[in-house]
């Protein structure tokens, strides 16, 4: 009883998650539009520019929502991993997009800097402010699963970076309303835009270890290598792959070479001791291994099958 309970929580907890995503784009649309509307009435290119990144903050914050929707479907025949790593893949398409929006808001910001133009600084102010609010919302409701899980930690980029640019369009609009310095908005822009590519830039880079199937960095092979060995009867672990197949679930594949010709029962009973060991010390949750005793392969730790 207390095991269908515990999931019953999880399974909460993720429609959760679906929930706070539809109302963060929600939220992004409506700021979109007045942002539209706003720069072309009042010429800003800052508000025009932030209305473009709130755009592809709708984009990756739908990428994100079907992804985290599809990830609870079940394993099928044909797709027996599920949809598991439509997170990461989500993550990759969203990094991938913040680094696009930057390199489109630099070569604006540059055309602007050249040809500085008036702008009408009150309507600018007051759409930023509706901004910051807005987005600062979306990621106060979003931080907590975004430490935990990739796909809610490239929405919740696209929305921080989002509120930090309306913060710097709010200073472009006052520096222009009491100063007349226009040159700032264009400023700003770049600032924001180099910010995006250095966030961007890193999420990418683990999006794509994980579709690589890359070691995760925080994994020692050997260090897995070395506390299986240390099991009785076990000669050698080796063949050995650990890939994330989501932010959550940790596989580890591997041959295990055998001292002795044991039983059936008796490796059930070590698989058993090498699962405990591997989730208790490396948090490897899912463990596939393949028994052998005097068989000829090579019995290298990693082996290019």
């Amino acid at each position: 009883m207390g095991h269908s309970h515990s999931h019953n929580h999880a399974h909460d907890h993720k429609d959760l998650k679906g929930r706070k995503l539809l109302i963060t784009i929600l939220l992004n649309i409506v700021i979109t539009a007045a942002q539209v509307v706003g720069g072309l009435v009042s010429g800003s290119l800052s508000l025009l520019s932030d209305a473009l990144h709130n755009f592809s903050d709708v984009i990756s914050l739908i990428v994100s929502y079907i992804a985290s929707k599809l990830t609870k479907q079940k394993a099928s025949i044909n797709r027996t991993f599920g949809y598991k790593r439509a997170e990461i893949l989500a993550a990759f398409v969203n990094a991938s997009t913040l680094i696009i929006v930057a390199v489109i808001l630099i070569k604006e910001a540059i055309e602007r800097f050249l040809e500085p133009q008036t702008i009408e600084s009150n309507l600018v102010i007051w759409l930023s402010l509706v901004a910051i609010f807005a987005n600062g919302f979306s990621v106060l409701l979003i931080k907590k699963d975004s430490e935990n899980n990739i796909n809610m930690r490239s929405a919740y980029l696209h929305l921080l970076t989002d509120m930090l640019a309306s913060v710097a369009v709010l200073i472009g609009g006052l520096l222009m309303k009491y100063y007349q310095i226009f040159w700032v908005d264009s400023l700003l822009t770049l600032l924001i835009a180099l910010y995006l590519i250095w966030v961007g830039y890193d999420l990418l880079k683990t999006s794509t270890k994980m579709l690589m199937l890359f070691t995760p960095e925080h994994i020692d092979i050997k260090a897995v290598v070395r506390a299986v060995n240390k099991l009785p009867k076990v000669s050698k672990l080796h063949h050995v792959h650990i890939w994330n197949l989501s932010d959550d679930e940790l596989h580890l594949e591997a041959h295990l070479d055998l001292t002795e010709d044991i039983s059936t029962t008796e490796f059930n009973e070590l698989s058993i001791k090498i699962e405990a060991l591997l989730h208790e010390e490396f948090n490897i949750n899912h463990v596939t291994i393949q028994p052998e005793f005097n068989k000829e392969d090579p019995k290298e730790v990693i082996v290019q099958d």
